[in-house]
C-alpha cells in the first residue's frame, strides 16, 4: 500500500491556489477537467517533494472543485494538513503579511496553525528541533478555532 494524496473540496478555486500556492508555497503538479462531471482536479505538491512527483510518487494534496455551487462544511472535523518548514517565523511572517491569520502561533518556536479559505486547518511545523521562543510570536494569542 502507498500513500497517494489529501483530496479537499475547495468552494473558490482562484482563492484556494492563491493560499495553498501563493502563501504557503506549493507547486501545482496537474490539473484535470471534466466537462461531464463539472469538476476541475488540481494536485499540489510541497517544493521539496517536487522531484518524487514524477509518477505521482511524493504525498500529493488534490483540490477538488466542483463547477456547480455547493456549500461545504466542517474544516477541523477534517482534521488538517502538515507540513515542515525551515523557518517558522519567517513563514508565519511572511504568511500574515500576506493577509493570513495565524489561528494558533508558534509560541514554542515549533508550531502554528492557520486556515484556507475553505477552513481547512493547515499544521506548520519547524524542521528539526524548535526554534527559541521569541516575540512576537512568544505572548502572541490564539485566534478563533485552529
Amino acid at each position: 500500500m502507498r500513500y497517494l494524496h489529501t483530496m479537499i473540496r475547495v468552494s473558490d478555486l482562484d482563492a484556494s491556489l492563491d493560499f495553498f500556492c501563493n502563501k504557503l508555497g506549493l507547486v501545482e503538479h496537474r490539473r484535470r477537467d471534466s466537462k461531464v462531471g463539472r469538476y476541475t482536479l488540481v494536485f499540489l505538491v510541497a517544493p521539496e517533494d517536487q522531484g518524487r512527483a514524477i509518477g505521482d510518487a511524493s504525498p500529493l494534496i488534490e483540490l477538488t472543485y466542483n463547477w456547480d455551487t455547493e456549500e461545504y462544511t466542517g474544516g477541523r472535523n477534517f482534521g488538517h494538513l502538515a507540513f515542515e518548514t525551515h523557518d517558522i517565523y519567517k513563514l508565519c511572517r511572511e504568511l500574515m503579511d500576506s493577509g493570513v491569520t495565524i489561528n494558533r502561533p508558534p509560541r514554542d518556536g515549533h508550531m502554528a496553525f492557520v486556515r484556507s479559505p475553505d477552513g481547512i486547518s493547515v499544521e506548520l511545523l519547524q524542521k528539526g528541533e524548535a526554534l527559541e521562543p521569541k516575540e512576537p510570536w512568544a505572548s502572541m494569542e490564539n485566534v478563533g478555532g485552529w
